[in-house]
Formats: C-alpha cells, sequence, structure tokens
C-alpha cells in the first residue's frame, strides 16, 4: 500500500535536554549499516556518524560517481561539478557490470552519490558486501541525458544533482495497528472460499445477505445481515449492520441462526468486498480491498494483499492543521469550508465550530492546503518550505550552470515517472531546459506553487496529470494562478501518452523568465511577492475570480451604523476598529474573503470584492467607515455614535412605553452612568421605597397601651 510504511528494525534515541523519540523504519534487509540513530536537541539535528554533515544533519555527498551508461549519454562531469561544488568522478560506462570493481572503490569513500537509479539493488547489495555506507542515488539518464538534447543537458543535471543533496525533512508518522480481524463481504460461494485461505492468517468474519445451505465451519464466523454504513479506515473500521443474525451452535441438521435485529454495530481492522456492488467510500480507504466478484487474479490479488495487512504500520501526517487562524467559524456563524468541499476522501469534517482532519482517513491528496485562504491547513509531507527550496536550488542552479530559461515540468512517482522513464528510452526524451519535479500530490501544487516556479525564475509551469487525478482543484487554482500572473506559461497535462509527451514540451514556444526573487514566507506572502514580481508596479487591484481568497470588503455606509460586530468576528484582523473615535477601518492583505463578516453584519453592510492589490497600500489601514461620536447631554461624555443615537430615538422615543414622555426620552441620549443615576433619583423609579417610618421608642408604645 502507497501509504503505509510497515516498522522494521529501528534505534531509537532520546535527547537528554529534551524528551524526543524518534523511529527510524526500513523496508530493507537488516543490516548494520543502514540503521541510522538520531539525537534531536532542540533544533540541532546530529547524524551518529562519522561523516560530513550540513546543518541540518544530512549527510553531503564527497564524490559524484558518474556513468554514462553504455555511452548511451553525455555528461559534463566538469560542468556539474562547478555547479554544484562536489567532486566528481570520471565518467565509466558499465559501472553496474564491467567496472564494478571501480565502483567498489568508489563505494568506499563516505558520502558517494551515484548518478543511477535503475541499478540502484546492484550499488546497494555491494555497499553492503564491503560493509560500507549505502550511497545516494540521483537519476540523471532518464531525466536528463537520454534526450534529442542531451548533448545540451548539463545545467539540468547540475541542478538535478544540487536538488538531490537538499535534507529532506522528518516527517511526522502516526502508528496504526491491524490485529487482523478481517470482514469479508459478496456472494456465498466466492466469500467462503476467500474466507478459507485467510483463515490460518486473520480472523475472519463472513457477512451473507441470503445464506443458504451454510455449511458448518467453527474456523471463521458467518453472520448474516445488510449492511447499511461504514466509517473509518485501516484498524479502526466502524459497521452497522440491519437484519442482523448469527449462527447457533449446536443441535442436528443444517446451520441455523438467530432471530433478525436492526442497528446491530460492530468494528473491524480490515474490509474485502467481493460484492461487485456500488463501494462502501467514494474514495481510496486504507484497509478497504474492493474487486470485481467476476476476476478470478484480482481476487486471488486481494486474498493475498489483505493477508499482508496485519500488525503495526506507520502512516505519514499528510497535513498539519492550526485552528487558530482557521476561518471556518466564529461565534457560530459559518464562514469558509473550502478544505471540507474540496476533501476528496471525507477525512475533514466540521462539529460546527471546528474543523476535524481524521489522519487515517487521510489519502495526502493534498486539495485542502490548496484551497485554505488562510494557511490553516497546510500540506506537510513535505512542507510548503521544503518546496520553495526545491524550486530556488532547481532554478538558481540551472542558471549557474549556464542555463537561460529552465521550464519545469511537475509529476507524481508513479504515472508522471513512468512516463518520463518511457519518453527517454523509446522516445525523444525530455527537452534540455525541462527540468522534472517529482511531488507527493499534484493537486496539493496550487495556484501559490506555481506562482513561486514563477518567481524564482522557470520559464514555464506544466502539470503532467495522473489518470485518477481529480481535476477540480487544479482546474481552479490554474484559473487564478493565470489570472494574478496575466497569463504566464502555465498549462495542465491531461496525456497518456510518452510521445505525446514530449512532442508537447518540445512544440512549446520558448518564453523568458523574470528576474528570479528568493520565496520566503507562507503561501499568501510568495504569492503576492511573486506576482508582484511577474506584474511589476501595478497601481490597480487585479480582478480575480469569484471565490479567490485575496480580496477587499466593501461597506455600506449608509447602512453601517458602527456596531463593529465584523471587528469581533474577522479571524484574521483584517477589520479593525478605532479605540478613540467611532471608525471601522480595514487592511487589504489579511483580508481571507471568508463571508464571515458578511453574514455576522445585523445590518447587511459588508459585501466582498475578490481581487489581488500587489502595491503597498495594501499593509495600510483604510477608513471603510467612521463618524463623530455622540456627546451625553447631561455630562459631555462621548459614547456610541451619532447616527446610532439619532436612529434610536426616531425608533423608541414616545413610540415605546419605557420612553413615553420627553423626560424618559432623554435617557436614550445619556451615558450609562448619568443614564442609571437619573432613572434612580426619578419619582417613578423602581429603585425608591416610600417614606421611612418614624423610630418608635418605649414611650410609644406605653402612651398607646395608656390610651
Amino acid at each position: 500500500m502507497r501509504h503505509f510504511v510497515q516498522i522494521g528494525y529501528f534505534l531509537t534515541s532520546v535527547c537528554a535536554n529534551k524528551s524526543a523519540e524518534f523511529r527510524i523504519s526500513s523496508m530493507a534487509k537488516p543490516n548494520k549499516k543502514n540503521l541510522y540513530s538520531y539525537r534531536i536537541c532542540g533544533l540541532c539535528e546530529v547524524l551518529n556518524r562519522e561523516m560530513f554533515t550540513n546543518s541540518q544533519g544530512k549527510v553531503l555527498s564527497n564524490t559524484l560517481v558518474l556513468c554514462n551508461c553504455s555511452n548511451s549519454q553525455l555528461i559534463d562531469a566538469k560542468k556539474i561539478g562547478d555547479a554544484t561544488g562536489l567532486r566528481c568522478s570520471k565518467v565509466y560506462s558499465s559501472l553496474c557490470t564491467d567496472q564494478i570493481g571501480e565502483a567498489a572503490a568508489l563505494l568506499k569513500t563516505d558520502g558517494a552519490l551515484v548518478a543511477c537509479l535503475q541499478e540502484r539493488q546492484i550499488f546497494e547489495e555491494l555497499a553492503e558486501e564491503l560493509e560500507v555506507s549505502i550511497p545516494e542515488f540521483v537519476d540523471l539518464r532518464d531525466r536528463a541525458g537520454w534526450s534529442d538534447e542531451g548533448g545540451n543537458a548539463g545545467p539540468k543535471m547540475a541542478a538535478l544533482v544540487a536538488e538531490s543533496q537538499l535534507p529532506t525533512p522528518i516527517t511526522k508518522m502516526l502508528s496504526v495497528t491491524s490485529h487482523g480481524q478481517c470482514l469479508i463481504l459478496g456472494p456465498q460461494d466466492l466469500a467462503l472460499e476467500a474466507a478459507a485461505q485467510l483463515r490460518d492468517v486473520l480472523n475472519v468474519t463472513v457477512l451473507l445477505e441470503t445464506p443458504d445451505d451454510v455449511p458448518f465451519d467453527r474456523s471463521f464466523d458467518i453472520i448474516s445481515g445488510n449492511l447499511r454504513r461504514a466509517t473509518g479506515a485501516l484498524g479502526k473500521f466502524e459497521i452497522r449492520i440491519d437484519a442482523f443474525q448469527t449462527t447457533i451452535v449446536g443441535g442436528r441438521g443444517e446451520v441455523k441462526f438467530t432471530p433478525p435485529r436492526d442497528g446491530a454495530t460492530s468494528t473491524c481492522d480490515l474490509i474485502l468486498d467481493l460484492r461487485g456492488q456500488t463501494p462502501l467510500f467514494s474514495h481510496k480507504r486504507d484497509g478497504y480491498l474492493r474487486v470485481d466478484p467476476g476476476d478470478p487474479k484480482a481476487i486471488a490479488s486481494a486474498v493475498f494483499e489483505v493477508a499482508q495487512l496485519v500488525g503495526e504500520f506507520e502512516k505519514p501526517f499528510y497535513v498539519a492543521y492550526d485552528p487558530h487562524i482557521c476561518a471556518h467559524t466564529r461565534s457560530g456563524i459559518s464562514g469558509c469550508s473550502n478544505c471540507i468541499d474540496a476533501c476528496q476522501s471525507g477525512a475533514i469534517t466540521t462539529n460546527g465550530e471546528q474543523v476535524k482532519i481524521d489522519p487515517n482517513i487521510c489519502n495526502g491528496c493534498g486539495d485542502c492546503s490548496a484551497v485554505c485562504p488562510s494557511g490553516a491547513v497546510s500540506y506537510d509531507t513535505p512542507t510548503f518550505g521544503f518546496l520553495l527550496q526545491r524550486l530556488n536550488v532547481l532554478a538558481k542552479t540551472f542558471r549557474d550552470a549556464s542555463g537561460k530559461a529552465p521550464r519545469l515540468l511537475v509529476h507524481d512517482s508513479a504515472f508522471g515517472g513512468e512516463m518520463i522513464t518511457l519518453s527517454a528510452r523509446y522516445g525523444q526524451g525530455l527537452p534540455a531546459d525541462v527540468i522534472p519535479l517529482e511531488v507527493e500530490s499534484l493537486p496539493a501544487f496550487g495556484h501559490a506553487e506555481m506562482l513561486a516556479a514563477l518567481g524564482t525564475g522557470f520559464a514555464a509551469v506544466d502539470i503532467l496529470l495522473a489518470p485518477k487525478t481529480e481535476r477540480a482543484t487544479l482546474d481552479s487554482e490554474l484559473e487564478l494562478a493565470l489570472t494574478i500572473s496575466d497569463k504566464a506559461a502555465l498549462r495542465l497535462l491531461d496525456i497518456a501518452d510518452p510521445d505525446d509527451l514530449s512532442a508537447i514540451l518540445y512544440a512549446q514556444a520558448p518564453a523568458a523568465p523574470i528576474a528570479p526573487v528568493l520565496p520566503i514566507g507562507n503561501r499568501r506572502q510568495v504569492t503576492r511577492l511573486a506576482a508582484k514580481a511577474l506584474r511589476g508596479q501595478l497601481e490597480t487591484p487585479i480582478s480575480l475570480p469569484k471565490g479567490a481568497p485575496y480580496g477587499a470588503v466593501i461597506v455600506d455606509q449608509d447602512a453601517c451604523t458602527l456596531c463593529l460586530s465584523c471587528v469581533s468576528l474577522c479571524p484574521s484582523g483584517a477589520l479593525l476598529d478605532n479605540e478613540d473615535k467611532p471608525q471601522l477601518r480595514f487592511q487589504e492583505d489579511a483580508c481571507l474573503q471568508c463571508g464571515i463578516c458578511t453574514q455576522g453584519c445585523p445590518e447587511n453592510a459588508i459585501s466582498l470584492i475578490p481581487r489581488l492589490d500587489i502595491s503597498d497600500a495594501a499593509f495600510t489601514q483604510t477608513i471603510l467607515n467612521e463618524e463623530d461620536p455622540f456627546a451625553c447631554i447631561s455630562c459631555g461624555a462621548f459614547f456610541g455614535v451619532k447616527s446610532t443615537i439619532d436612529r434610536v430615538m426616531d425608533q423608541l422615543a414616545g413610540k415605546h412605553p419605557m420612553f413615553a414622555d420627553s423626560e424618559s426620552g432623554k435617557l436614550i441620549q445619556m451615558c450609562d452612568k448619568c443614564r442609571i443615576e437619573t432613572q434612580y433619583h426619578s419619582d417613578s423609579s423602581p429603585f425608591q421605597g416610600g417614606a421611612r417610618p418614624m423610630t418608635r421608642t418605649t414611650d410609644d408604645y406605653l402612651k398607646r397601651r395608656d390610651s
């Protein structure tokens, strides 16, 4: 399964200064040379090996091992070395076969970086035999050397080498445990056959809708009923069954069932669905395997796969969530729900007040981070900051190696990587100026990432879609990026033929990149910085499509009463007040266009305009509405707003029973202190009692008795 890495052999190191534990898991064969121990101390990360390391703890390669793969590609070792600062070996021709002895000598030097990915297994096994450190690897052949323009691919090779040396951030992992409780759904004959194959390795329960002549077999459980609902993921499925029946143990004759009952609930770790009906989940769910009941090979493969899903697994925390800057709700008023609407797996829900992300269900599609206006939801595998580093290093190294106008090809590892390999082996390959960038999630590459690539100096950005990539988010993000950049060279490539991919890339008209800028900050800040570099000094804001996360707030001054409820509701601080006078201020740079202010305004005086102001005016506070304060008619202290007091007087004075006469109507024009004092001393005040009774003495009582 793509999302899980079964925990293998690991060492644990606990920092003496901070209680933190990190586990390194590996699918490789156990070997003392590939077990690393990390000591984490605050922001300092020290790799416990006697090697050269950089400030972030990654081993720096000393020697780049080059091979032209039987003279099938041209490699300019000097250009690569000058641009990357690495010591390059001579260019070999068959390190994996005839020159394996030279490869062994190179691997004995700690910090080797082998420029060959196809024969990785050979070099790893060689390192194990030599009892030396496993080398790093980078693919230069398929992505650069094997191309009709391979002779000019020196700058691209240098960029790919430099990018491979960036220290990969540590990924936070979620531990998932599967005890092997498996529920099998489907026709009786198929389900029972699958159960018979799995009963020795899993705790199997077969659910039959209409059992008929059920065999007596105590090696697994058989139940009857209709599955109404299933939630959860691997290790934590929850199911609800109506017309639930279990077999009755004992007795002669056919297997009998208990009386049916509705609403039975249970849990399981795995679900094998052989029904061939509508899937239980609309998107991929870890631990749920669904196959066509008419395909014996697919059933056999699913049975084998589900048998492996027992034990402890680790799954990445794909996204991080910061509730403090989330614009979902404020004081019960609904605002932004972009992440919930975009989530493909149903992992994001709301309890009415906050967004909740279930990491067990999350598949890491990245749609939520691309559409989040505030950055409350951010893709974390890897982080946005690391992606900016990769983009900057690729573009800068390409230029340092005498490259002119690099283009970026964003792709995934499975489909996109295979397309590039097939194009290189059997077709034209990639043009010399097209640099491939492999990402974990294509939808997570949103408008900010597209603009950041242009801002770092790429002349064009193409995103190669995989066959099952959800396009809704990417289409809207591309439209936003095109609008902000004034129709720069940004495209989505929905292509399934490697030759067509090469043809489109070779046919693209050359474009000139902008003077590069260093992308720093969050997605909103990088977008503004890149837009300013692309568009120059624009005094007029850029109009954006509806739903864009940038824009302005417009206030109808005639309707606004300056109640300032919008100020207290604004989650980003874009709307502000003034402590010295009745005033509503606005800072456009901070506005998320979440709509909470429009929903919470009692006068319906607020509207939103999606736009991006890249001038410095967006960072200043502008006045949307202001009025003079009203002076108390009794003490002269300022309180409230004149228009508000006048409006209340028009509606209540002389009309409401509490303010029927002129004297009581004046209370509306008084501050809180004067209003209370006037009411208290008024003859009609409910707080006043009657006349104080005279004090009675003994003489008074005696006189009364004698009389």
